[in-house]
């Protein structure tokens, strides 16, 4: 029977590793980014053996180009350099918020794991990468502490947090991992935009609700208080 870290060796390089390469990302092993002509968008995979097993998690930043400038390879997410624009774990952008390690085990089953990592960079990691490639024409409308209220009562109606809340051209966006088949979400981030717009901030107008992967779900105009279009 094949070790777990024989299983894990051949997990990254058989399976973790051609499926980003097929959402865009470039490298091999345990360092891949995604092209940028100005900045090193990087994920990193940190393995840590124990007990007959291989626990990993995966690790992402955003360095500038020119703060990196005379180094021959990318920089490596799973180590801080003080040079990164953003450094987070995975589980920072996943819902869960939190630290998240995928475990890989001798038996039938040990591929589970690496599909689910997969699937959580898919998800999860890749949008926010791509997100922080963009140009700096977005800001943050609240940071994470400040939507506690939101989520606290999105938790008690059983559905996802908002992950983040931006302005870009006159529309707040929430981010968040809904789905346009779920009319709890849609009733109850309905109540969370008319909140935010009876603050009458004058710098948006409209409320636009997306996924984790940056499609719109729903949207709330100001005024209107019928639900989404």
């Amino acid at each position: 029977m094949s070790t777990a870290q024989e299983l894990y060796t051949t997990g990254i390089r058989e399976h973790f590793a051609p499926a980003l390469r097929a959402l865009g990302f470039q490298g091999w092993r345990h360092s891949f980014s995604l092209p940028d002509d100005d900045r090193w968008a990087v994920l990193g995979v940190q393995a840590v053996p124990a007990d007959g097993r291989v626990r990993y998690t995966v690790n992402l930043s955003v360095t500038d180009k020119a703060a990196w400038d005379r180094r021959s390879i990318r920089p490596d997410a799973n180590t801080r350099t003080g040079l990164e624009r953003w450094h987070a774990p995975i589980g920072e952008v996943m819902p869960v918020g939190g630290e998240v390690w995928w475990e890989v085990a001798p038996g039938p089953r040990w591929l589970v794991a690496v599909e689910d990592s997969v699937a959580a960079v898919r998800g999860y990691a890749l949008p926010e990468l791509r997100r922080r490639l963009r140009p700096d024409d977005r800001g943050p409308y609240l940071l994470p502490a400040a939507l506690d209220g939101v989520n606290n009562a999105l938790a008690i109606a059983g559905v996802a947090r908002i992950q983040r809340a931006e302005l870009a051209d006159g529309v707040l966006e929430l981010h968040g991992a809904w789905s346009r088949h779920d009319p709890a979400a849609q009733q109850v981030l309905a109540g969370a935009a008319r909140g935010f717009l009876s603050a009458r901030d004058r710098r948006f107008g409209l409320v636009r609700v997306l996924d984790t992967l940056g499609r719109p779900l729903w949207e709330f105009p100001a005024g209107n208080h019928g639900g989404a279009d």
